[in-house]
């Protein structure tokens, strides 16, 4: 009998390897993106604040900076700037749902798996970064109505771009959210720094002429190496003047040298690297 009892009690935690942490960050990857898509209505609502600022703002401020813009629409400028604006609020509240996971403890759940912190940590970046991405392809999809040319090389570019970004602000919400353990906090945490991070990045309007103070806290801000290799990347597929490029999309520059678009995503890039290496250390010391 107590044989039995034994064999029936016994359980073979399996080693863990390559292949296991691989299975576990397709899991919490595909998790993910299963509540992303069986709620339509989470969509619309992160698309909408950057919809309302391209078709109603844009359009409404039109007559007033018509002479500022050598001609461009405005909504054409301001285009690379909302397509970035809708990836950082897509990729930040799709990062919260680590929150939601420890308050509703499905978080503990996962931590007693026999797998790595790193994995589940690195199953949420890759999954915010989709669904992140995923939002970026429909706005990416209007360009035609703001002008922007649908030119293969242009969209392989921009689509390729969102992927790093959508990375490295998902790695950002992901640093954030392992030092919070309340849903409400990290809203009002996620609203403070995301909100003067894209009106400090030029998304919506010409950094050229700023004053100085501004230029300082615009060339700080790392969102603002993610916008202008966005905005440079259309403008040089539109056909526009000079004049215009230079009052528009002057680029981003360090004591007069013009910083090229390469290391600004490479600037990007590390970015998210070191903010997804931080949320593993952090991660890792959650008790």
């Amino acid at each position: 009998m107590s044989a039995t009892i034994a064999d029936v009690a016994a359980a073979r935690v399996p080693e863990r390897s390559w292949r296991s942490e691989g299975r576990a960050v397709r899991v919490v990857w595909r998790r993910d993106l299963i509540r992303f898509v069986d709620d339509p209505r989470m969509i619309l609502t992160w698309l909408l604040q950057p919809l309302l600022f391209l078709f109603i703002l844009g359009p409404g401020l039109q007559s007033l900076s018509a002479g500022s813009t050598d001609g461009v629409d405005l909504t054409t400028f301001m285009f690379p700037g909302i397509l970035c604006m809708a990836l950082v609020y897509s990729a930040i509240f799709s990062a919260a749902s680590l929150v939601w996971d420890r308050e509703l403890g499905f978080m503990r759940e996962m931590m007693v798996a026999p797998v790595s912190r790193w994995s589940i940590i690195v199953g949420k970046c890759l999954g915010g970064t989709t669904i992140a991405a995923s939002q970026g392809v429909i706005v990416l999809a209007l360009a035609g109505l703001v002008h922007v040319p649908y030119d293969p090389v242009l969209l392989i570019g921009i689509l390729g771009l969102q992927l790093l970004i959508a990375f490295t602000v998902t790695a950002f919400g992901v640093m954030v959210a392992t030092t919070i353990k309340q849903a409400q906090t990290f809203t009002s945490v996620v609203q403070m720094l995301v909100m003067p991070m894209v009106f400090l990045s030029g998304a919506l309007y010409p950094v050229s002429g700023l004053p100085a103070w501004l230029g300082v806290l615009n060339r700080l801000n790392p969102l603002t190496y993610a916008v202008d290799p966005l905005r440079r990347l259309v403008f040089h597929h539109l056909d526009i003047s000079e004049a215009a490029q230079r009052r528009l999309a002057p680029g981003v520059t360090w004591w007069g040298w013009r910083v090229p678009s390469l290391v600004e995503v490479g600037i990007v890039v590390a970015l998210g690297l070191a903010m997804l290496a931080v949320a593993i250390v952090q991660f890792t010391r959650t008790e």
